[in-house]
């Protein structure tokens, strides 16, 4: 594998950013309501995942990186217990889609993070 020089090229981001529309598609059926409650809040997680891998990507220390790919590993501890709230609330009848994504992530997530680590 060459060097990777854009963060589109990070398996993980492409992960999480696919879990963010998945996000968006599932949070679309919630009541209205919502809207300015749950529904924000797990879009805002969601989002923050991609993000922060982008942003830790083209920080230049490994710390740096570090943290960022933190933040990532947090918000998406965020969003496993949404999907939890989402479905004991009856506004999803199943989380498998979310939780599988969710798992997908996280490992990926986990190896940038060991593979970031071992520059140190």
């Amino acid at each position: 594998m060459g060097k990777i020089e854009s963060f589109r090229q990070l398996e993980a981001w492409q992960e999480a950013h696919r879990l963010v529309l998945i996000v968006y598609q599932v949070t679309k059926a919630f009541p209205s309501d919502e809207r300015f409650g749950l529904v924000a809040q797990i879009r805002r997680a969601a989002i923050s995942i991609p993000a922060n891998i982008v942003e830790g990507f083209k920080r230049r220390g490994i710390q740096d990186k570090l943290r960022f790919y933190n933040i990532s590993e947090g918000s998406l501890e965020e969003i496993k217990y949404y999907c939890i709230l989402s479905k004991d609330l009856g506004y999803i009848s199943s989380s498998d889609d979310l939780t599988s994504q969710s798992e997908t992530v996280g490992r990926l997530l986990n190896g940038l993070i060991r593979s970031t680590e071992n520059r140190l």
